[in-house]
């Protein structure tokens, strides 16, 4: 609009000799259209930022995916209140996701392992949750969440020291990786998974200083120094897939590190008319795929929506606040994810 504006100014100083009236006249006019173009632009990008984000918010998922299911066990995680890493709430959630995945036939372990506490310095004992289906399968997949939170609210604009449930970003995974348990007994026999979810992803208290990842990096770790019997051909990571606005977009490591997987899985997203995924980088993220492939060299993506909610002129932003609750997220939009995975490992 400037180089407009500059170009109308640059024009009467150039025709002076038409006459001063002439001249204003020609001024006011072109200053009205680039108001009107102004107005114009501006009232299109508040109507593109008032429709929905996505068409397939309607879309019908089929049985047996479950959306309300879904929905449960994302309240019965965040139940338990705050889970940050080596707390008590930590173990209890602990002890219910065994109990839930045996309860499904995954054979379950916790990998333990140390790490000094950022805020006091002393040894505290951390836990990957690793549960497995057909570990002898020839074709074997990594699907992962982090299922710690955050200490403290840090980005709330009101109380950054307080109270956060990370519904969507910590729980929204675990519940999905939860409803994903429900069909894995429909895979082909040749394919075997195995959930994990990893502890100490953000045990961070001070930006800047404390470490993140530290669960994946551990278990990128043991895998190269233990390989299993039959490695995984690719790895699908869950975070922050519960927002009501769903809109997963490819993320840009997961391109850089695992292209072909990323095209596989949005294809088929496409094929199934989920139109929530959208075949376009948007984001580039650190998160617990990094470990996944730098170490371990285990091809991996992150389906990730960090637009939480869908930005916008006002909009309100939820991550690491105390916003981040089960009542912004959507058991729909966990259950569209999960059909979308659990299709493409049907698919392989």
């Amino acid at each position: 609009m400037l180089l407009m504006l500059d170009q109308v100014m640059q024009s009467e100083s150039q025709s002076g000799q038409r006459g001063n009236a002439f001249s204003s006249i020609r001024f006011a006019i072109a200053l009205v259209a680039v108001v009107a173009i102004a107005t114009v632009a501006a009232w299109q990008i508040g109507s593109r930022s008032a429709q929905p984000a996505i068409k397939s918010a309607t879309l019908v998922i089929p049985p047996p995916y479950d959306a309300d299911r879904a929905f449960g066990y994302l309240n019965q995680i965040c139940d338990i209140g705050p889970r940050p890493s080596a707390t008590a709430a930590m173990q209890r959630q602990q002890e219910l996701l065994t109990d839930f995945f045996e309860k499904r036939g995954g054979k379950v372990e916790l990998q333990k392992f140390n790490v000094r506490h950022p805020e006091t310095g002393q040894a505290v004992e951390l836990a990957n949750l690793i549960a497995r289906w057909k570990p002898n399968s020839p074709k074997r997949f990594l699907l992962c969440a982090h299922y710690d939170t955050r200490p403290f609210p840090d980005r709330d604009p009101v109380n950054p020291k307080g109270r956060f449930v990370g519904a969507n970003d910590g729980g929204s995974g675990v519940a999905a990786l939860m409803e994903l348990a429900n069909h894995i007994h429909l895979l082909p026999a040749d394919v075997g998974v195995d959930i994990v979810l990893f502890d100490g992803e953000e045990l961070v208290y001070r930006e800047g200083r404390d470490n993140y990842f530290l669960g994946s990096e551990h278990f990128a770790r043991d895998y190269v120094a233990n390989p299993p019997k039959v490695p995984y051909i690719g790895g699908i990571l869950l975070d922050m897939v519960g927002d009501k606005e769903l809109a997963i977009y490819y993320e840009r490591n997961s391109w850089n590190y695992a292209r072909e997987l990323s095209k596989s899985v949005f294809e088929k997203a496409k094929e199934l008319g989920v139109e929530a995924f959208i075949p376009r980088i948007r984001h580039e993220i650190r998160d617990d795929h990094l470990p996944l492939n730098q170490i371990a060299k285990i091809p991996t993506i992150d389906l990730i929506d960090f637009d939480y909610p869908r930005p916008g002129i006002g909009a309100p932003r939820y991550w690491h606040t105390t916003q981040d609750v089960p009542e912004n997220c959507s058991g729909h939009s966990l259950a569209t994810v999960v059909y979308v995975v659990h299709q493409w490992l049907m698919s392989q």
